[in-house]
């Protein structure tokens, strides 16, 4: 699917997708934090039918609703099509000692063969987190491994 981003001078960026059946929809980030949905006529794709002024939280909760259920829909059906592979969502505790630390310092990887394949924080989903990303209270960590692997990932998490 091709995402079309343009730069509009003084308001921000807009995305353009094109659906399968030929509808675009798009999104624009305005710099203060709005986000407006836009559908486009069908026949006139300069002109949109229909706007949806929405606000940063209303923003993230349709983001979590599209594109958290893609994620876990997707380990899903990873862990059907292989045997032994599980997944767990790991909380980080306020106690933990990695609030305020970025993911690289964990080793997660190196120390348990699992990987940390998402964060999700307040409905925000962050797929593929790089090792500068750094965790904070209450994120959700979705770990992928085997039994063995992700509860080692959960101690390390807890316990350090």
């Amino acid at each position: 699917m091709d995402v079309e981003r343009t730069a509009l001078p003084g308001i921000g960026l807009q995305h353009v997708v094109t659906t399968e059946r030929g509808r675009q929809l798009g999104i624009i980030s305005h710099r203060s934090g709005r986000r407006d949905l836009v559908v486009y006529d069908r026949e006139d794709p300069d002109s949109c039918v229909a706007t949806v002024a929405l606000t940063a939280e209303e923003a993230n909760a349709i983001a979590e609703l599209l594109g958290t259920g893609r994620i876990v829909e997707h380990l899903a059906e990873l862990h059907r099509q292989v045997e032994g592979l599980v997944t767990e969502q790991l909380p980080i505790a306020p106690g933990s000692p990695y609030v305020g630390r970025p993911l690289g310092d964990t080793q997660a990887r190196t120390r348990t063969s699992a990987s940390i394949v998402a964060v999700v924080r307040e409905g925000q989903v962050f797929a593929s987190p790089r090792p500068d990303f750094v965790f904070a209270a209450g994120d959700v960590v979705v770990v992928v491994g085997t039994g063995e692997g992700t509860a080692a990932v959960a101690a390390i998490l807890a316990d350090g």
